[in-house]
């Protein structure tokens, strides 16, 4: 058993989950620690939604080109079968998947392994998104990360969807989102709601 930087004792099966809008880092940090537990020489396995293509198929990668190898899924489910003697389990853009994801990673961490989730906390609308709320609850440990407001630079709050489509899941990066903060995220709602007929 380890301890953190309070002196608090960290058993080995536990949750962490990392969330917060897009651009915030999410992907970095989930990929920072995965990094560690493999230079610990831990048996480390790695999992993303297989709809999540936008970098690569088969890799977890941040907005900042870091990778690191992963297997896609289709569901939730698929974990158990697929991690096979490991210590540390990493899953992202966990908002994706579906609810079952939530008493998976209970199972996991239950059977003494390290899991740690990387997903939205939000969809575009400001609606917890998938799993996530979830997660967040049963965790043993929830990092908020915040990107920086396109507009006042500020902590943002939501990604902001700029294309007009309704669709609850719709992979973009840039040019399809930003991050804005609560104020400026009512503003952009106004002037949208301006220019609805």
């Amino acid at each position: 058993m380890t301890t953190n930087a309070q002196g608090e004792s960290i058993r080995p099966g536990r949750i962490e989950v990392v969330c917060g809008s897009m651009f915030s880092g999410k992907t970095e940090e989930l990929i920072r620690r995965l990094k560690r537990a493999k230079f610990a020489k831990q048996r480390v396995e790695i999992f993303k939604p297989s709809i999540d293509v936008r970098y690569s198929e088969e890799e977890v990668v941040s907005h900042d080109k870091n990778a690191i190898i992963s297997t896609p899924i289709d569901s939730s489910a698929a974990i158990l079968l697929l991690a096979n003697d490991v210590d540390v389990i990493g899953i992202d853009e966990a908002q994706f998947l579906d609810n079952g994801l939530v008493d998976v990673c209970n199972q996991l961490a239950n059977n003494g392994i390290r899991v740690i989730i990387a997903g939205l906390d939000m969809d575009f609308r400001g609606i917890p998104f998938g799993p996530m709320p979830g997660l967040c609850a049963i965790a043993d440990e929830v990092t908020k990360v915040h990107a920086i407001c396109v507009k006042c630079g500020n902590l943002a709050y939501i990604s902001h969807r700029l294309v007009d489509n309704d669709k609850r899941v719709l992979l973009g990066e840039t040019q399809e989102y930003e991050p804005l903060c609560r104020e400026c995220y009512q503003k952009a709602l106004d002037e949208q709601n301006k220019q609805t007929p």
